[in-house]
Parts: structure tokens; sequence; C-alpha cells
């Protein structure tokens, strides 16, 4: 009798190369364009920049527990860390050609723990706890609207103009939580100056979801030569913010937020002038004439 039966089939070695290796941790598998414009699927993720996006959840992870500690100099120190790594890892992405969907992902989360939890947590462990109930609660509003924040900002992302933001950018609310906690931090909390804390992190929470227009700097030109002024007037910012660094960067920070509610005053008390139809047509009839 055959026992061909009983053996085993040798393996196709084709089907073998053609099988993935599997990790334990699964690997992240998306679709980005080539240079001949087609897309492709990239298998993954860029290193320099998703590096300094961890550098910036580290840093306000950092902040929460060091305001847990009760070090709230450090916890504000490193929300103003998160806030510099914040702003470089999207324009090394851009200069060394590494953008991608994980990374704009990774970096609103990471936005959502430095900018969102850890100022609201880091504000109420400092004062706001002092109020109860009501200082949990404007520590979740805080929260909630960061989170509203950039949920609005990546669905708005390709059709507002990126000349400006609409709301307060939530590293903005950051500072102005921060610099306020960095400012006091070796004050006796009463509630007075609880109350006081509560109203600028509440009034820092609904303007990021508010619909104020905010200069976002995106605009500006590093490359391009300025006025020899502009570089004495770096060089003075710097030196105040040596002098009190707390104390400068929470002005900068309340000048910057309130440059969006007084630009919609000054646009409601001096509209643009509308433009007159008879005008306008009277115009066109002259350019058809001149052509």
């Amino acid at each position: 009798m055959s026992v061909q039966g009983d053996k085993k089939q040798p393996a196709d070695p084709a089907s073998e190369s053609n099988e993935e290796i599997r990790l334990p941790i699964d690997e992240h598998i998306e679709e980005e364009v080539a240079e001949n414009g087609k897309r492709v699927r990239a298998r993954g993720v860029y290193l320099l920049p998703n590096l300094i996006t961890t550098g910036a959840l580290f840093s306000g992870f950092y902040a929460i527990v060091a305001g847990m500690s009760g070090n709230f100099e450090a916890a504000a120190i490193a929300i103003f860390v998160a806030m510099v790594l914040d702003g470089l890892d999207g324009r090394v992405a851009r200069l060394t050609d590494t953008q991608s969907a994980f990374g704009v992902q990774y970096d609103s989360l990471s936005d959502m723990v430095s900018f969102g939890l850890a100022p609201a947590l880091v504000a109420f462990s400092w004062g706001l706890g002092t109020l109860g109930k009501f200082g949990w609660a404007i520590a979740f509003l805080y929260a909630a609207c960061a989170a509203l924040r950039l949920a609005r900002f990546n669905t708005q992302v390709d059709t507002v103009d990126k000349g400006v933001f609409i709301g307060l950018a939530s590293p903005t609310a950051a500072a102005i939580v921060a610099s306020m906690v960095w400012a006091g931090h070796d004050l006796e909390v009463g509630a007075g100056l609880a109350t006081i804390a509560a109203l600028v992190t509440g009034a820092a929470g609904l303007l990021m979801v508010s619909n104020f227009h905010y200069t976002s700097f995106k605009r500006l030109d590093f490359k391009g030569r300025v006025p020899f002024v502009m570089m004495l007037a770096v060089i003075l910012i710097f030196s105040l913010v040596t002098i009190d660094p707390a104390g400068v960067l929470l002005t900068l920070a309340v000048l910057y937020t309130l440059s969006g509610p007084a630009m919609w005053l000054w646009g409601r008390v001096h509209p643009k002038p509308a433009n007159q139809p008879g005008k306008a047509d009277s115009d066109k009839a002259k350019d058809k004439e001149l052509h």
C-alpha cells in the first residue's frame, strides 16, 4: 500500500516569501503620495519629527506629575518647553520632507495632553482645588474646550486661511495658565486669588472655542531681511524675559489674547465700506472703454 497520503507536501518557497513577518506590536502602514504623484503604501513612521513630538508629550506629562507633587514652577516651565517642541516638530517635518498623516494625528494628541490636560490639572493643583467642585468644573471646562479647539482645527485645516487662527490657539491658552501659575507659585492661594485663577482659566478655555480671529504668524518670512530695529526689539524682549520670565510671558500672552476681541470690536466700530453698485458699474464701463 502507498503511504503517500501520510507524507507532508513541501511548502511553496514563493508563498513563504510572500508571507509578512508579524511583530507582537502591529506595524503601521499608511498611504502617501510618492514623487511621481502615485499613492503608495508606506511602512513605519518618520523618526525625527515624531521624536520631537514625543518630547513635547513627555514635557506635558511631566508638568502634570510636577503639579501633583506641588512643584508648580517646574510644571509651568515644562509646559513652555512643550510649546517650543510643538513649534519645532511641524517645521522640521516640512524642512526634511517627512510629513505624514500619522505625525499630524500624533501631534494633535500630544497637544491635548500638553496644552489641554496639563494646564488644567496644574491650575487645579495650584489654586482651583481650593474652590471645591467649582474649581474642578473650571478645570474640566478648560480641558474640554481645548479638545474642541483641536478637533475644530483638524477639520478646518485645509479650508481656513493659514494666516489666522479661528479661536485662541491651545498653546497660547496654555501659556496664559502656565505663566499665571509660574508667577504665583510661591504665593499663598486664598479664595480671592483662586477666584481670579478660575476666571482666567475659564476665559482662556472659552476663547479657544470662540470665533475671534488671531494672527498665526505663519506668513512671517524668517529668511528675508528685516529692519535693524527689529533685532533691537528681539534683544530687548529676551532681556526682559531673563529678568522676569513669568511676568513677561504672562504679559505677552495676555496682550496676544486680547488682540482677538480688540480686532473684532474695532471691526464693529469701524466696519469696512461696502462696494457701491453704481460705482462698481461705472468702473467696469471705464475699463471697457480703455480696452
